[in-house]
């Protein structure tokens, strides 16, 4: 009967019932982060003002990647283990404390270089445990066909945000000090924070462990269940090597934008702020084609065109003379607009095809692999932009871009990622189906035998 009721259940109803619940987190955290963008933004330039090194904000870029490499897999596996909800409350909780401490700081006038290193590492620490919650509970709380639409949804958020909050923060610099911005970072946080009480997260069901391994099983036994399932699934380790290689080049280049703008183009914070705004446009816009057009039947496809695109971008700001910063605004744009054609589909294909009760673990384990080659790049560009210049380092990842995005389309396991993934489900399904079937052979068997041996005992 209730299989029934639930077939017949209409259309608006089903809607409402996931709806309802994800879009008021997701409104909540979207709230949120417009405080911590400019909170983060008034630290960068702070930052850049103050000291006018490379080297200074490629340290701060550094420590705020460090704990998304070593400490995502630790963070993943005790996402999977933890209430979600908790976790997200928790991580929320402790970024809004230390960011009122920091404040605290400036307005006694204590605040120093290392002190944005400290609130910069704590703000990562909590988004790596609140990211890989938010995204483990989505495939949850999301039907699978709304999957790649919502992964549109949250690029564009952030594109909303990279237009919106840059501008906003340069505004505020002129009118409010460091502890008046990082006080409304404070109390956008309620925002996040809030819905948690009342809305419900769903958490999953956790596999059962073999005989042997009954007991509950070590946080670095759950991590090492991430890293076998990636180096198993050949196409999205391959990937995750292209990733690394260009987060050990973009990022650095994309960190070191204030220092190009204030140097190179000999512009202020309102100057920042519209190269930012310009990635935010093109954000926005690329999400919403993304949301539209659906991409391509094979989502990586989609992904290495999002590549190649980007790459393209890159360069052009590259090669942007100092007398023509509108260039470089078309270039932030272009690689902008890209952004979210490569990571939605990727998001998605992780989300529609890995098992919910390793979720966390596993898109933990991705952004540390994806990210392991940031810290070295952020080491050497830093000093090397300080002699050579920053422009150098966006050749460098507008190169390698384009190249891995053409070069991927001819890897097989590249193009069929998807394919592996569901394969190895299937025959997992398989193996499963003929252990039922032998089992109820076995019960079968023992059926017919059990008379015979009542009629022997009597």
């Amino acid at each position: 009967m209730t299989e029934g009721k639930s077939e017949t259940r209409p259309e608006g109803e089903r809607t409402r019932a996931w709806a309802v619940p994800f879009f008021t987190i997701w409104i909540g955290q979207a709230l949120s982060l417009v405080g911590s963008r400019v909170g983060g933004f008034a630290l960068v330039w702070w930052l850049t003002r103050t000291s006018g090194s490379a080297t200074v904000l490629a340290t701060a870029s550094l420590v705020a990647t460090l704990p998304g490499v070593l400490l995502g897999p630790i963070a993943g596996a005790l996402v999977d283990r933890w209430s979600r909800k908790r976790v997200l409350f928790v991580a929320d909780s402790l970024v809004a404390l230390f960011s009122a401490g920091l404040g605290l700081l400036a307005w006694t006038g204590r605040l120093q270089v290392w002190h944005i290193y400290v609130i910069m590492f704590v703000r990562a620490l909590g988004g790596i445990f609140h990211w890989a919650a938010m995204q483990a509970s989505t495939s949850l709380m999301v039907p699978k066909s709304q999957l790649q639409r919502i992964s549109g949804m949250d690029r564009s958020l952030w594109g909303v945000m990279s237009i919106i909050t840059p501008p906003l923060g340069a505004l505020l610099m002129e009118v409010l000090d460091i502890p008046a911005i990082m006080a409304i970072d404070v109390l956008t946080a309620v925002f996040a924070i809030g819905p948690l009480f009342f809305v419900t997260i769903p958490q999953p069901k956790r596999r059962e462990r073999s005989v042997e391994t009954h007991r509950v099983a070590s946080v670095w036994e759950d991590i090492q269940e991430g890293v076998v399932y990636l180096w198993r699934w050949t196409g999205m380790f391959i990937i995750l090597v292209m990733a690394a290689l260009l987060n050990g080049t973009v990022n650095p280049a994309f960190s070191l934008a204030p220092i190009l703008v204030k140097d190179h183009f000999g512009g202020d914070a309102m100057q920042l702020g519209w190269v930012n705004s310009a990635w935010g446009i093109g954000i926005v816009l690329g999400g919403v084609v993304l949301s539209l057009w659906g991409g391509f039947k094979r989502k990586i496809m989609t992904s290495l065109v999002g590549l190649i695109g980007m790459g393209a971008g890159i360069l052009v700001v590259a090669f942007t003379p100092a007398s023509l910063f509108g260039m470089a605004l078309i270039g932030m744009f272009v690689a902008g607009f890209m952004n979210p054609i490569i990571n939605g589909p990727f998001m998605a294909i992780i989300q529609d095809v890995v098992e919910p009760d390793i979720q966390g673990r596993v898109f933990t384990v991705v952004n540390s692999m994806a990210g392991a080659a940031a810290p070295l790049g952020m080491a050497i560009a830093g000093p090397v932009a300080d002699r050579f210049g920053v422009q150098a380092w966006f050749f460098a990842g507008g190169v390698t871009t384009l190249l891995l995005g053409l070069v991927a389309g001819f890897v097989p396991a590249v193009v069929t990622v998807e394919d592996q993934r569901r394969g190895a489900r299937e025959d997992e399904s398989d193996g499963v189906l003929a252990a039922d079937e032998e089992a109820q052979d076995n019960v079968q068997e023992t059926q017919v035998s059990k008379p015979a041996s009542l009629k022997g005992a009597e």
